[in-house]
């Protein structure tokens, strides 16, 4: 047997198991989109005035119905994402909010969401975030309980870059190509009753 063969029998065992993977990034999307949409119809007042407000919001136009959008599509998008309907559909509106997050929101940030001055990716923000996060660590561990602050883990500098958002695109991309996954999706399901599979 040769080595293409076995490669192509390996494909071949894999092929039932390719649903896992758009499976993985729904499930790991969803509440994170969940949140997001919660937060903002939970603040939705604040969420329009944030969108509209240019002096120190994101001076986007219609912000009361580009709120609604975004809550709209974080909160439905999510539920339909962890059920693999319309994944593709969904991903489109979704796909945009985080386009629209990376640019309008984090940009000015850099790449980084955390602050860590010894990254390739560092600013300069970055790079002066070390010296507050080493004085914040002297503070807390002169006047707090810093090995109580710090059971949960490092204390960390939020540099807000376009990292997170553009991670989630990317996911969403795949989703878009890919669908909601193979035996994992209502989509899947929908689409074998009617011989498109």
């Amino acid at each position: 047997m040769s080595i293409t063969q076995i490669y192509q029998g390996f494909l071949k065992g894999i092929h039932h198991g390719e649903g896992l993977a758009p499976l993985a990034l729904r499930l790991y999307l969803a509440p994170v989109l969940i949140q997001a949409g919660y937060n903002k119809w939970l603040h939705f007042d604040d969420t329009v005035a944030w969108f509209g407000n240019s002096d120190w919001g994101l001076g986007l136009p219609f912000p009361a119905l580009l709120a609604g959008a975004a809550v709209l599509s974080e909160l439905v998008g999510g539920v339909l994402l962890v059920i693999g309907l319309a994944t593709r559909v969904i991903a489109v509106p979704l796909m945009i909010t985080m386009l629209v997050a990376a640019f309008s929101v984090h940009w000015e940030n850099g790449w980084l969401a955390i602050a860590d001055h010894t990254s390739w990716l560092a600013n300069e923000e970055v790079f002066n975030a070390a010296e507050k996060l080493s004085r914040a660590k002297a503070i807390l561990q002169e006047h707090g309980n810093y090995e109580w602050l710090t059971s949960s883990g490092n204390i960390v500098i939020i540099n807000n870059g376009i990292e997170f958002a553009i991670t989630y695109f990317c996911m969403l991309l795949v989703l878009f190509f890919m669908g909601g996954g193979r035996y994992t999706s209502i989509d899947y399901i929908i689409a074998n009753r009617n011989g498109l599979n």
